[in-house]
């Protein structure tokens, strides 16, 4: 099968890797893309333009920052695109419906969780929607395992939006508690007493740190998206607009190496 990945980012160049392995023909598009982009999707077929996917290929799947998927799957459509499209981006619910109505019963909603897809057993694909079996099957070869769990057009972006309100929620509350004792003065003491109450906190912390500082760009817009997620439920929101406000500070560290925990807390502060 010809697929098509936008786009071939950190993560995007695993799933399109683990389609190759699969025997698919991968291809990507090189407009607006970086350097960096070019580089990582040497491997894959290059078309120039999104025009020239229509009739090229039959499935395109969308992995991208939250904050561009809605335009991204409006932009294949516009350019004539009629295939599978599969919207594997971290959004809430309701930009997940805007997608579903742009293309009907060829779409596929998908959250993945885990880091990009190097070896079996580390990432999966949750696929929902009445073709998300079709698409588990793309990837039966290869170090991305996709689950199809559900025939609902949202269930895996609620999936995404619930393991990442936790996990990347988590990580921001800690940096932000390490930011406010250190401009009062007692972080020395915080530490001490984590030492005895909170066993390993201290080195989570300087982990979190190292392991956010160049992806928290990407962060904002997903926490946005999953404060979104909980109002639709009834739910309070304002826990991860603040940690989008947080990570919208750290937006800066991206392109410099991996930052440790006192250079992450001069950004946020």
């Amino acid at each position: 099968m010809k697929i098509a990945v936008l786009h071939p980012g950190e993560m995007g160049v695993s799933v399109a890797a683990s389609l190759q392995q699969s025997g698919h023909e991968v291809d990507w598009v090189a407009d607006g893309r970086s350097n960096a982009t070019v580089v990582r999707a040497e491997p894959f077929n290059r078309l120039e333009s999104l025009a020239a996917l229509a009739g090229n290929v039959a499935a395109v799947l969308s992995v991208c920052p939250p904050g561009e998927a809605l335009a991204q799957a409006q932009a294949v459509a516009e350019a004539g695109f009629t295939g599978l499209y599969v919207d594997a981006n971290a959004v809430s619910p309701e930009t997940a419906e805007r997608v579903a109505d742009i293309y009907g019963t060829d779409y596929v909603d998908g959250g993945i969780i885990g880091p990009p897809a190097k070896r079996p057993g580390s990432t999966r694909l949750y696929l929902s929607g009445t073709r998300a079996s079709e698409v588990a099957g793309l990837f039966t070869d290869s170090p991305l395992e996709a689950i199809a769990f559900s025939e609902n057009n949202t269930s895996a972006s609620v999936l995404k939006m619930a393991y990442a309100a936790y996990t990347k929620g988590s990580s921001a509350l800690l940096l932000l508690v390490n930011a406010m004792a250190e401009q009062a003065g007692v972080r020395q003491t915080l530490n001490a007493e984590w030492a005895i109450s909170q066993t390993g906190l201290e080195e989570r912390s300087a982990n979190t740190a190292r392991g956010t500082s160049r992806k928290a760009w990407r962060f904002e817009g997903e926490m946005e998206e999953i404060a979104r997620t909980f109002r639709s439920f009834g739910l309070p929101g304002e826990f991860h607009d603040g940690a989008a406000q947080l990570y919208s500070r750290m937006a800066g560290l991206k392109d410099l190496p991996a930052s440790d925990l006192e250079e992450v807390m001069a950004a946020i502060t």
